[in-house]
């Protein structure tokens, strides 16, 4: 049985079964295994997590203990109510020709974000005349239709990540500062520091960025200095104004202050940087690594609410789900009905019904490809599906 208990009730003898926290914030070669003395409770309570998944059928239990069942219900339930609270996520308007425009202008941002990275590394200052009008392009993009450009963000190589990485945390923060309703100036500016929030990563070493395992502890102390790199970079920047900075500097901060680089706490970390501390770790679970499978969106979201006890303000991670939506476009959903759909489209006053396109079979069969608005159908979502399981390409699938 996998239960959920306090880090403080950690003991030899037990056996993790899942550190709950992201896979960027601790270097253990395998999130399972036991805890065979007091040195791994010591290690494994310096990742600052404040509770931990252990399985009762490999180690010692504590009785008294949730399960995880118990937990994932509790969770559901709140995402439903986040679903039905008020001021839903703004409508998008129908342009379809935003899509292509979209397709185009990420392949471009991507260009763009590879080369400075390449530029910053060889000691070249960060062009604004170019990062400026592209990020204007992606505020454009947001505004008029986010389901364009938000399913594209889940599209990485593993050797360009870091400059895809950016760019969609670029769209994604867009695309949070608007449902927050925040003034268009401001958006502009976050979106500068969250195409630029990674620059930092161009002082570490390629053998280490794509590492195909786990980092060791110098590795992981020399990644998690490129916070430091970026605010030394961007401070040295013409232009840069303190709300991208903030976003920059802050976005491994967290809520109870075990982030770093500064362990700020609550409202010391200004809303930027903690908007980008949750859409940074969005990101980075829904990605595919070498080393780590990346989960569907939806199940990323129910992480997110769950770490808000302690690591994000719950009302933003509440905002940033109603953004991008219960089942995020681009997303794989299964229907009551045994069918499997991918996402095309929030509909923002019901965000359990979005508008999605069926085209597969959960017994093993491809169907005709057919739109469906949920809101209007006999057809319910029941749950999300991952890809790879299906061995479907999410490409094909996109928003069209």
């Amino acid at each position: 049985m996998i239960k959920l208990i306090p880090i403080e009730k950690l003991q030899p003898g037990m056996y993790v079964h899942d550190l709950n926290c992201s896979w960027m914030e601790h270097n253990f070669v395998r999130s399972r295994f036991a805890v065979k003395d007091e040195a791994v409770v010591r290690k494994v309570r310096a990742i600052g997590t404040h509770e931990i998944y252990i399985d009762t059928a490999r180690g010692l239990d504590l009785p008294e203990a949730p399960t995880r069942e118990e937990i994932e219900h509790e969770v559901d339930e709140k995402i439903d109510a986040i679903a039905a609270e008020a001021a839903p996520r703004i409508a998008a308007q129908e342009v379809a020709c935003e899509i292509e425009r979209a397709r185009a202008l990420h392949r471009e941002a991507n260009l763009i974000v590879r080369d400075m990275m390449a530029d910053v590394r060889l000691g070249k200052q960060i062009e604004m005349e170019l990062i400026e009008p592209l990020v204007e392009r992606i505020v454009d993009s947001i505004f008029t239709q986010q389901d364009a450009l938000i399913p594209l963000a889940r599209l990485k190589q593993h050797d360009a990540y870091t400059f895809q990485h950016s760019v969609s945390v670029c769209a994604l923060m867009t695309t949070f500062a608007r449902n927050l309703q925040l003034p268009r100036p401001v958006i502009h500016e976050i979106a500068v520091g969250a195409l630029l929030h990674d620059v930092g990563k161009a002082s570490v070493p390629d053998a280490i960025l794509n590492k195909p395992a786990k980092l060791t502890d110098a590795e992981f102390a020399k990644m998690k200095n490129h916070v430091v790199q970026s605010k030394i970079i961007l401070q040295a920047t013409p232009g840069i104004s303190a709300i991208a900075l903030d976003v920059a500097a802050q976005h491994h901060e967290r809520f109870d202050g075990t982030g770093y680089p500064n362990k700020l706490a609550g409202d010391a970390i200004s809303l930027y940087g903690q908007m980008g501390a949750i859409v940074d770790v969005y990101d980075a679970i829904t990605s595919n690594r070498v080393y780590h499978k990346g989960m569907p969106p939806t199940e990323a979201l129910r992480k997110l609410l769950d770490w808000s006890k302690f690591h994000f303000k719950p009302e933003l991670v509440h905002a940033f789900i109603r953004a991008v939506g219960i089942y995020p476009a681009g997303s794989l959903v299964r229907l009551e009905s045994k069918r499997l759909a991918v996402v095309q489209a929030q509909n923002p006053d019901k965000l359990i019904a979005p508008k999605v396109t069926v085209m597969f079979h959960t017994d093993g069969y491809a169907l005709t490809p057919q739109d469906l608005d949920l809101r209007h159908a006999q057809d319910r979502i029941v749950g999300h599906e991952d890809f790879a399981t299906w061995k479907l390409n999410p490409a094909h699938w996109l928003p069209k």
